[in-house]
């Protein structure tokens, strides 16, 4: 079974905001996310896929999401790509 990592972007009241997360279906989750049925974190936004990555077990995806979680670096530069569009 394969395991998708994934970042999220939002722009709202409070200003733009990153999401980390790992799922095994990538629009199932983001569907989730944006219907108010995902994290509580996320829930009163509407957020957009901004990076994602296929990992071959759910392990790997659950291990990467933890270093992505931890590198606030790269998802200021993934945050950037998304608001200067």
């Amino acid at each position: 079974m394969c395991g998708y990592v994934y970042i999220l972007g939002s722009l709202g009241a409070g200003g733009p905001r990153t999401y980390v997360g790992w799922t095994n279906n990538l629009d199932a989750r983001l569907a989730a996310h944006n219907s108010g049925r995902g994290a509580k974190s996320t829930r009163g936004r509407t957020w957009t896929l901004l990076y994602g990555e296929r990992f071959a077990t759910r392990n790997a995806a659950m291990s990467r999401e933890w270093h992505l979680k931890r590198d606030r670096k790269f998802r200021k530069l993934v945050l950037s790509e998304f608001v200067e569009t």
